[in-house]
C-alpha cells in the first residue's frame, strides 16, 4: 500500500507540538493531519483507513488513553503512539494493552520517533491487509448455498464423498456436483486450498 494511501494523526492540545510533530513527521513524506482534541479527532476519522495515531495524554475533555480505547472499540486500524511528559508504569502498561505501539516520554529523540511512526504506520498496513482478505474470503463465501457450505466443512474434515453423501442424505452424485460448485465459487483449486481459505476466516 502506497504511502500515499497512509496518513499520520497528532491530536495534542498544545499548538506548538502539533506544530513540531507534524514538521517532523512530514519529512517520512507521509500525510499529517493535526487535531487539537480527541473529540476534533473522532468527528473526522474513518476506523478503515490504514494509518498512525500520535496522541499526547493529558489533554483537555478526552485523554490520548481515553482516546486509544475509543479507537479499539469502533475498530479502527490506526496504530497508536502515545507520548507524554508525565509517563508512568500504570499508564505506560494500560496504553501497551490496548495494543499502542510505544509510550515515549517528552523529551524524546527525533528518530526514535520516526523509527516508532514508520512502525506503526507498517503494523497498520498489514493489519488493513489481513481486513481486505477476511472480507473478499467472506465474499467468496457468501456464493455457496447453505448444502455447499456444509459439504464445504465436511471435505475440509477430509470426508470422502461417499460418507459425505451417508451423513447428509445425499446421492454421491449430488454431493459431487456440491463440492464442484464450492471450488468454483471459492476459486479454490485443492482441497489444502479450501482447507487454507476456510482457516482464514476464523
Amino acid at each position: 500500500m502506497a504511502d500515499a494511501q497512509r496518513t499520520v494523526y497528532i491530536v495534542d492540545d498544545d499548538p506548538a507540538m502539533r506544530h513540531s510533530l507534524a514538521w517532523l513527521i512530514g519529512t517520512l513524506g507521509v500525510p499529517v493531519e493535526t487535531f487539537a482534541s480527541g473529540e476534533a479527532f473522532l468527528g473526522v476519522i474513518r476506523p478503515d483507513r490504514p494509518g498512525c495515531l500520535v496522541t499526547d495524554v493529558r489533554m483537555p475533555g478526552m485523554s490520548g488513553l481515553e482516546l486509544q480505547d475509543t479507537l479499539a472499540r469502533c475498530g479502527s486500524l490506526l496504530s497508536v503512539i502515545v507520548i507524554s511528559g508525565h509517563a508512568d508504569v500504570p499508564m505506560a502498561a494500560r496504553a501497551f494493552r490496548a495494543g499502542a505501539v510505544d509510550v515515549i516520554e517528552k523529551p524524546f529523540n527525533d528518530q526514535v520517533l520516526l523509527d516508532r511512526v514508520h512502525e506503526a504506520l507498517e503494523k497498520s498496513t498489514r493489519a488493513a491487509a489481513v481486513q481486505a482478505r477476511k472480507a473478499q474470503i467472506q465474499a467468496r463465501l457468501a456464493r455457496l448455498t447453505p448444502r455447499e457450505r456444509q459439504v464445504a466443512e465436511l471435505v475440509v474434515a477430509g470426508k470422502p464423498n461417499k460418507v459425505i453423501a451417508a451423513e447428509i442424505n445425499l446421492s454421491p452424485k449430488t454431493v459431487e456436483v456440491h463440492r464442484h460448485n464450492v471450488m468454483e465459487k471459492l476459486e479454490v483449486g485443492s482441497v489444502a486450498d479450501l482447507t487454507r481459505l476456510l482457516i482464514e476466516t476464523d
